[in-house]
């Protein structure tokens, strides 16, 4: 077992940290009492091949393993969760998944322009009676000829405004339930689609998040990704990835608000000391960076299973759950060291604990995880391999 990062990774690490210092850490705070997601970070991201770092080569990516992805959400999200959120939906939950699922010629027209970061990818699961209950969906897909018409809507897309593509999740066969529902890849351009942003988040304000519509509208049958009725076992798949992503970006959270307590601790002084030689404020600080190693730890060991190209839900799921516990408890002690400070926009942990909100809740809420590892526990949840598993990372290859 090798905790070692390669020199690769490194310089990688040194690279995503140099952007946020540069391009995101100096302009934050105006972007986040603005509302406001700066696209042009995508395009740069994709400049620096970040976009698709982990797909291969001949499909535009670097060709990196997958925990150079937990790399890189964790420098991003050390920035801002919007930015980790940007990778973690395009690369993640759509380029992966298209990795994995697409054929030759879906992976040439859309995960090849997406890992390039010439082509911006989303995904449209939630709807706003389907969360948690992915079969209460209501969007549906009703063949007609070569084509597929799409109608309903889906909520709380991150990207909406600024993708050019969609993974998009309907039924084809209500009376099926969860097995009949299938996944389609839809364009920005298509006519009858649509998009809002929702106004008045509580947290990753710097981030567009909104909903999508379908009003009839008409997807060719090459734009089926797998077949009919594989869409529920496409999308807990694409959420293997996407929580994978989460996790890792967690970490990132809490390395920020470590990074900001340590230094106010020595800034800070009360009863003419500084306030890092108080007891109790060292046991948070303690607590912070215990946590952020335990979270590091179950974020590379899921990455590592993903390397191999192994079936990695139950060590995910434990991730995602811990790193972000872990993080909103980190982000509510670094308010606490800063004291009424901290309640200010004035230091960036009153943004990090709003940020740390919404990964407990999305891409399966604390409750979902803690009911998966009980079962995983309890012999009432077993993985099988499926049908069509991410491919191992290859170091050799040239792909």
């Amino acid at each position: 077992m090798n905790f070692e990062f390669s020199e690769e990774q490194k310089l990688l690490r040194e690279t995503v940290r140099h952007f946020v210092d540069k391009e995101i850490m100096p302009y934050i705070q105006k972007w986040d009492e603005e509302g406001k997601y700066d696209e042009g970070i995508n395009q740069r991201l994709g400049e620096l091949g970040l976009m698709g770092v982990c797909i291969p080569r001949k499909y535009g990516g670097s060709g990196m393993d997958y925990n150079s992805l937990a790399i890189v959400c964790e420098e991003l999200e050390r920035g801002d969760t919007a930015f980790r959120t940007a990778v973690s939906v395009h690369t993640g939950l759509n380029s992966m998944t298209l990795l994995q699922w697409g054929t030759e010629e879906q992976k040439q027209k859309y995960l090849l322009p997406q890992a390039k970061g010439e082509k911006i990818g989303a995904f449209g699961l939630t709807e706003p009676g389907a969360g948690s209950d992915v079969a209460a969906m209501q969007t549906t897909a009703t063949r007609d000829g070569d084509d597929y018409i799409l109608s309903g809507q889906k909520t709380w897309i991150s990207l909406c405004d600024v993708a050019d593509h969609f993974l998009v999740f309907a039924y084809t066969d209500k009376d099926q339930k969860h097995h009949g529902i299938s996944a389609f890849i839809v364009e920005r351009s298509m006519p009858g689609f649509s998009s809002k942003a929702i106004k008045g988040k509580h947290g990753i304000r710097a981030g567009n998040t909104g909903e999508i519509f379908f009003d009839e509208v008409r997807v060719p049958k090459e734009n089926l990704l797998g077949e009919e009725g594989e869409g529920f076992k496409i999308a807990m798949s694409a959420l293997d990835n996407g929580r994978f992503t989460v996790a890792a970006g967690a970490c990132g959270l809490t390395m920020a608000c470590l990074e900001a307590s340590v230094k106010y601790c020595h800034e800070r002084k009360t009863f003419g000391k500084e306030i890092a030689k108080h007891q109790l404020v060292q046991q948070m600080i303690a607590k912070m960076e215990a946590g952020l190693q335990m979270s590091r730890l179950l974020v590379y060991r899921a990455g590592e299973l993903k390397n191999q190209g192994k079936r990695n839900t139950r060590e995910t799921s434990l991730a995602k759950w811990q790193a972000c516990d872990i993080a909103n408890q980190s982000a509510d002690d670094a308010v606490q060291i800063h004291g009424a400070y901290g309640y200010s926009n004035e230091y960036p942990v009153e943004r990090h604990l709003r940020n740390s909100k919404a990964p407990v809740i999305y891409e399966g809420t604390r409750e979902i995880h803690t009911i998966m590892q009980a079962e995983y526990v309890l012999g009432y949840r077993k993985d099988k391999p499926l049908n069509k598993m991410l491919p191992a990372w290859d170091p050799n290859s040239d792909d």
